[in-house]
């Protein structure tokens, strides 16, 4: 039997993709990569996604793990291999509230399970721009991050268990619901950020936690990039470690911004040099409760904090959102970061992480580094700043493959001077497999090929991606 006739008959033939229909697997949300898949199966079960592993592997084909598709590094691209999406595995098995935890297939999309735990009075903290088409399996095994993760860690750090598929069809079963279990190797951690190169996850245990009651939300400007650590240290202790999100913007980004969506109310004019959005989140009925004078207790520590800074100059302004609209047009401006930046090519994007005190340190070193390398070349930042993690680009004024990797190699180098990581939240793919071989520690390296060769021999699951 040929590859696609045991697919069909082990899947349904409605569930083996060829053809013309296969063109919406064919890029990702980038469209930096195409792919040319065999085909794109769509296994509704466990036990299918087992049985297309060993289907493949009998025909020594090469099998790609897609989810969302809104991958940035090109992950999920293949040239003649077979397309496994986790879309059919979409259900939310269980949302236990009381042991705060939800048991989810890796189809589920990113916006399903917020919508699914707020209706138990709690929250999964996974937030950035795609959550309404990123899928579970895709956000594990890219290890996401996103705007919360000052406060509640990246998805690693919120995945009790897993169930995977490995290479040769069996499936591991660590679908622990615990939060201590010292019984050898935490298997799991292989899996998250391995982008399918290990096996197929199928179906994870998440982390869930109070839904805030209260949200405490403002955009300010800062003196300087020093100062607003200041800031965001000065409100940790204030609030007992209640800031949820503290994200960069320069004026390189609100001029982008301005170009790119002019109908988005910019918060200061003139603009200003160093914005930051700030966001406190709050689960204590007393935050929630207005005053006499109508304010949240929250938003008045928060406006207190600023107030102070104002007067000593670290702070220059500051709008604080006193409704909801107003606190969603904020992070509007902050979630338009990927539209703004891929409607410019070409661009070199690079995702980065630094000690969060060596942040402006990069900045002044890269910028003053650039105009040798290409005099006319521009730049947009914007950054999870309190995790460290900056999203920094450079348009160049050619398209240039020489260039692109010169501008690389500076912005590595740089980074490897402040003790940082080429490599924040985004995944290594396809596109930093040359940071990969020059960056990595050759140990860590010849550890990461020992265990992919226990565990897929034959070098079937999603090859030539993550490891050079």
């Amino acid at each position: 039997m040929t590859l696609l006739t045991e697919l069909s008959a082990a899947l349904g033939a409605a569930h083996v993709i060829t053809g013309a229909d296969l063109d919406r697997y064919r890029s990702d949300w980038t469209q930096h990569y195409t792919a040319d898949p065999i085909a794109a199966v769509r296994p509704g079960s466990t036990a299918e996604v087992a049985e297309t592993l060993r289907i493949a592997a009998r025909h020594n084909m090469p099998v790609i793990p897609v989810s969302g598709r809104t991958g940035l590094v090109g992950g999920a691209m293949t040239k003649g291999g077979l397309m496994l999406s986790v879309e059919r595995l979409n259900k939310i098995r269980e949302i236990r509230a009381n042991s705060r935890i939800a048991i989810v297939e890796a189809g589920v999309v990113l916006d399903r399970l917020h919508e699914a735990a707020e209706a138990e009075g709690l929250y999964f903290p996974l937030w950035f721009g795609a959550r309404g088409s990123a899928m579970i399996g895709g956000v594990l095994s890219t290890n996401a991050g996103g705007s919360n993760v000052l406060r509640y860690g990246s998805t690693r750090a919120l995945c009790l268990g897993l169930e995977v598929v490995l290479a040769d069809g069996r499936v591991l079963n660590v679908m622990s619901q615990l939060h201590k279990d010292n019984s050898g190797y935490d298997l799991k951690q292989l899996f998250i950020g391995a982008e399918g190169t290990l096996g197929v996850i199928t179906a994870a245990v998440m982390k869930l936690v109070p839904r805030p009651r209260a949200y405490a939300t403002a955009t300010l400007s800062a003196r300087s990039l020093p100062d607003a650590l200041v800031l965001l240290n000065r409100l940790q202790t204030a609030s007992g470690g209640l800031v949820e999100a503290f994200e960069y913007m320069p004026e390189s980004y609100m001029r982008r911004l301005a170009e790119v969506r002019p109908d988005i109310r910019q918060p200061f004019a003139p603009r200003q040099a160093t914005n930051i959005l700030v966001e406190l989140g709050s689960t204590r009925p007393a935050d929630a409760t207005p005053g006499d004078d109508g304010a949240l207790p929250l938003t008045q520590l928060l406006e207190t904090t600023l107030g102070e800074m104002l007067e000593e100059g670290m702070v220059l302004d500051a709008e604080i959102a006193q409704t909801e609209a107003q606190r969603r047009a904020m992070w509007e401006r902050r979630e338009l970061a990927a539209e703004i930046t891929v409607a410019r090519q070409p661009a070199i994007d690079t995702d980065i992480c630094l000690p969060t005190d060596q942040v402006a340190v990069f900045l002044d070193r890269i910028h003053a580094r650039l105009p040798a390398l290409d005099n006319g070349a521009e730049t947009l930042s914007v950054a999870h700043l309190g995790d460290g993690n900056i999203h920094f680009t450079v348009f160049p004024t050619s398209d240039s493959a020489a260039l692109y990797d010169q501008v690389v190699e500076a912005v590595e180098d740089e980074v490897q001077a402040l003790g940082g990581s080429f490599s924040a939240e985004h995944g290594v793919g396809l596109s930093k497999l040359p940071s990969m071989q020059r960056r990595k520690d050759p140990v860590a390296l010849d550890v990461m090929r020992a265990m992919k060769a226990a565990l897929d021999p034959a070098n079937q699951m999603n090859p030539g991606k993550v490891i050079p």
